[in-house]
């Protein structure tokens, strides 16, 4: 045995040693033209490294600074820069056939540069082409030779994603890493990918693609699991800061392409929610489960359904959204051209205003006082339009069967109170309260305005809540069914302004919704009445 031993041991030490000797026999440098020349034909760019040096424990030709061509009609700076690749190659064709016979790439700290045009062109879509002596691209499909290799890798990349015309700074992904085993121009091939998000987060990426387009590789095939961890959109590029909009936000999706549509569905896992500027962020996370289509040519898609759940119902969100138009962006100075327009429907019935909570405050409802909604439900029906950085809101909601702890509307009413005598606690019930609202940069506007307040009567009117939080709304007040002001100071009021259609207390809100100032306006029946009177009175004598 201990024979066998050595033997074996020196068997091994001289494959070692004829392994390491091979550089000795083989020039690599001289095979750098071929590999350069066969890399520029599969990619239609220009290729180009160091010196060639062999590797031969690890079957592959090393070379440092790698750099690919960028499309010449994007950026004159390198498509792709790294430190260092690696080519595997059969060594046994390489020392007795002198012959290249490339088994995979990797590509060490690459990074890359990603453009997209106002037109939804990709840099990188022209990847498989070549110039013709006209000038013009032509395909792998046209003659050039397919490449394919057991595998591909990119290994600690840095991307860069940028658009033309160029606005703001890139969003850049880092420690990239890209596996494509049996890749192929002309098939199907699996790959993972994965990376770090913009300021923090990751991605993870594990599907199919092709075979690859040569016309334009961004319109391949493709069928991927995504998973996106603490996505920040806003620090990421994805949203402006002034839509007022934050959150944090998982993602567990399935995608499919085929090269001309994106077809998505999954789950958004969202916390620390902010809808509008002033916002709190959401005290609690929000679920979204969700189906849509993306067109990859023109950027634009439609949310088949989004759907919020609300306890034991529902808020769906669906409709569409496209880039705005160049010449809309031009005359808007809020708008770009990749800004998204949206035209979406948002609608929820009998939505558990308990439940709610954790929305109001994402979405800055401010109630008086302090006061917060108990019980009851909500039921809306909303259109959403225009661009984010400047969205029109515009719909019915609906209350009903609600409270307004700590805040009595009641024995807030100044000139009623008084006549009442009485307090109703620190409680207002709504019985019902209908409105259809207009929601803009500018402020909210509330029509229609019909509510049921048992403490105070019949409520109808209109107003506006300004940019700056200053109310200004002028109701009417029917209060034949009051409860809470007094039987005296009711029907007093009622006996004096009649019971017509036209019959009621004028009421005055100002102030904010914080701290908002009800003013009725008795003085203007007593008036009515003196008119009346003297009108009587004058005609007898």
């Amino acid at each position: 045995m201990k024979r066998w031993a050595k033997i074996l041991i020196l068997v091994v030490a001289v494959l070692i040693l004829a392994i390491a000797s091979i550089p000795l026999f083989v020039n690599a440098n001289t095979f750098r033209p071929a590999i350069e020349r066969q890399l520029a034909n599969a990619l239609g760019r220009s290729v180009q490294f160091g010196e060639l040096s062999l590797s031969p424990f690890s079957g592959s030709l090393v070379a440092k600074d790698l750099s690919v061509a960028e499309d010449p009609g994007f950026s004159a700076a390198p498509f792709l820069t790294a430190k260092e690749l690696r080519v595997g190659v059969s060594l046994h064709r390489l020392v007795f056939s002198h012959q290249i016979e490339v088994r995979s790439f990797q590509i060490e700290s690459p990074k890359i540069n990603m453009i997209r045009a106002a037109n939804g062109t990709w840099n990188f879509s022209s990847i498989g082409h070549r110039a013709t002596s006209g000038g013009t691209s032509k395909s792998l499909q046209q003659g050039v030779p397919d490449l394919s290799v057991d595998r591909i890798v990119i290994d600690d990349g840095r991307v860069a994603i940028t658009t033309l015309p160029v606005e703001g700074e890139p969003s850049v992904y880092e420690h990239v890493d890209l596996t494509a085993r049996d890749f192929s121009f002309a098939s199907q091939f699996p790959f993972e990918l994965s990376a770090n998000l913009p300021v923090g987060g990751t991605i993870s990426v594990k599907g199919h693609a092709g075979p690859i387009n040569r016309e334009d590789v961004a319109t391949s095939p493709a069928e991927a699991q995504i998973v996106v961890k603490n996505l920040d959109p806003v620090a990421s590029g994805f949203l402006h800061p002034d839509t007022g909009v934050a959150l944090v936000a998982d993602f567990d999706m399935h995608a499919a392409s085929d090269g001309q549509a994106l077809i998505t569905s999954g789950t958004i896992h969202i916390e620390k929610l902010k809808l509008r500027k002033g916002a709190t962020p959401s005290p609690k996370p929000v679920d979204v489960v969700y189906s849509g289509t993306h067109r990859l040519k023109d950027n634009s898609g439609q949310i088949e359904d989004a759907t919020v759940k609300i306890g034991d119902a529902a808020i769906h969100v669906t409709g569409t959204y496209e880039p705005v138009a160049p010449r809309a962006a031009e005359s808007s100075n809020a708008a770009t051209v990749d800004d998204p327009l949206l035209n979406l429907k948002l609608a929820g019935q009998g939505l558990p205003i308990d439940e709610l909570h954790p929305l109001m405050a994402a979405a800055a409802v401010r109630l008086p006082n302090g006061a917060v909604l108990k019980g009851g439900t909500l039921s809306i029906n909303l259109a959403i339009s225009g661009i984010v950085k400047s969205l029109v809101i515009a719909g019915p909601i609906a209350l009903d069967n609600t409270r307004l702890v700590g805040f009595d509307v009641g024995s807030k009413i100044h000139g009623i109170a008084a006549l009442s005598g009485t307090k109703t606690g620190d409680t207002t019930e709504f019985e019902k309260l209908r409105a259809t609202v207009r929601v803009t940069n500018s402020g909210v506007v509330a029509d229609k305005i019909y509510a049921v307040i048992p403490a105070v009567g019949e409520l109808t009117g209109s107003g506006t809540v300004s940019a700056a939080d200053q109310l200004d709304f002028n109701l009417i007040a029917k209060l034949a069914s009051a409860k809470g002001l007094g039987k005296v100071g009711a029907g007093l009021l009622s006996a004096l302004n009649g019971s017509g259609e036209s019959s009621g207390v004028p009421l005055r809100i100002t102030g904010t919704p914080d701290d908002p100032i009800i003013t009725a306006d008795v003085g203007s029946i007593f008036q009515k009445k003196t008119r009346s009177f003297s009108a009587i009175f004058g005609k007898k004598k």
